[in-house]
């Protein structure tokens, strides 16, 4: 077998069209868009080849058949953190076969031993965690937008090479209308009655108002807890601009206690149902259709993004608050008949217990993995929020 680094054109094709092969006959499978792909690897598109480095890898067999593919990469700002200098691995693909898997684990090894790496993680994204991170171990069904999908048997292929469970991450599904417990009505009839709570949802003719309102909040309930530096109110204009177009303003909802942002819960579309279609392109054709598509109520499933509210709110029903209040409006005036919240880390237990509270399922678990270059060092899991 040989194994190289994606380096021509031909080669760019080939790690692109290795998925469509191993999944033809996988109905739950949803081809991602080219361009998306692409992107991760373009250094004039992706902000994180300014702190790290990426390569590709594609191994082929003897009759020069591509059979499996590898990006490996190192961030500089991250993997400093760790006990161990720690880069990543993603975007894998691969037959079932242990020598394959374990041609392509030992590349990446040595790629990144030799930039003075000690242990990687995988498969996860040269990118943000909201994007193509995790493995899938449970709940093989249609992913959202930009969630990994695998064969069943990537796990034994990771588990095999020694690769441990860093953390878990948890998806949790319910029907849009099924009933909320009674717990929450009334802690929102509480809240409601005392009238210094308010909840609305989004209006995009104030798009950069709710950013604003949106950054006030993430600030203030996330970053404190590992989530990272603060978010800048040009980085979230842009962020919310580039969403407009498939942004649902009736399922993006705020909470203001006296006027001031103190809770958010942003949900969107599951375009995926509609990107299923266009087989991984995405040209005027395919964007013409999308949005004649999304504007005729094709999409009946909503994907939860994010759910935050500020410490000093923390544990007086707002959270019941919100959900009720949105839940209502959605109801009454909504398409959607499921709702699937992104993953929930294992060492995020807060977060957890209120996903839990709904009455919801874990409908789907997936897997960041670690491997410790030196097997004589003791292995940790994610430390706990």
């Amino acid at each position: 077998m040989i194994i190289r680094e994606v380096s021509s054109e031909r080669d760019r094709k080939e790690f692109l069209e290795l998925p469509i092969r191993l999944y033809k006959d996988d109905p739950n499978w949803i081809q991602p868009l080219n361009k998306d792909i692409e992107e991760i690897f373009n250094p004039d598109r992706n902000k994180f080849f300014r702190h790290g480095r990426c390569t590709r890898f594609l191994l082929e067999d003897q009759k020069g058949i591509t059979v499996g593919r590898l990006a490996v990469f190192i961030n500089d700002r991250t993997s400093k953190r760790e006990p161990q200098p720690t880069g990543g691995i993603g975007f894998f693909e691969c037959i079932n076969n242990r020598q394959v898997s374990e041609q392509l684990f030992d590349k990446a090894k040595e790629w990144l031993h030799e930039r003075g790496i000690e242990a990687m993680d995988g498969p996860i994204n040269f990118g943000e965690r909201d994007s193509w991170w995790g493995l899938i171990t449970q709940g093989f069904d249609p992913v959202p937008y930009k969630m990994n999908y695998n064969h069943p048997y990537y796990k034994e292929l990771f588990e095999q090479y020694g690769f441990n469970i860093y953390f878990e991450q948890w998806c949790y599904s319910l029907e849009v209308h099924a009933p909320l417990q009674e717990k929450f009505h009334l802690r929102h009839a509480q809240l409601k009655t005392e009238g210094k709570y308010k909840a609305v949802h989004l209006e995009k003719a104030q798009l950069d108002k709710f950013a604003e309102d949106f950054r006030t909040v993430y600030n203030k309930a996330w970053v404190k807890h590992g989530a990272g530096k603060e978010l800048e109110s040009k980085q979230v204009r842009q962020f919310f601009r580039k969403m407009k177009p498939v942004i649902d303003p009736k399922a993006i909802w705020f909470v203001y206690y006296e006027g001031q942002p103190v809770a958010m819960w942003i949900n969107l579309p599951d375009i995926n149902q509609l990107f299923r279609l266009f087989h991984g392109r995405f040209g005027w054709k395919e964007k013409l259709r999308f949005i004649w598509m999304l504007k005729t109520g094709k999409i009946n499933k909503l994907i939860g993004l994010v759910f935050g509210i500020v410490p000093e709110h923390q544990g007086k029903g707002v959270d019941s608050f919100m959900i009720v209040e949105g839940a209502t409006f959605l109801r009454k005036y909504s398409r959607y008949n499921d709702y699937e919240m992104q993953w929930i880390g294992d060492f995020n237990p807060k977060m957890v217990s209120v996903a839990e509270s709904l009455g919801t399922v874990k409908s789907r678990v997936l897997v960041t993995y670690r491997y410790l270059f030196d097997r004589t060092k003791r292995f940790e899991r994610h430390p706990f929020l």
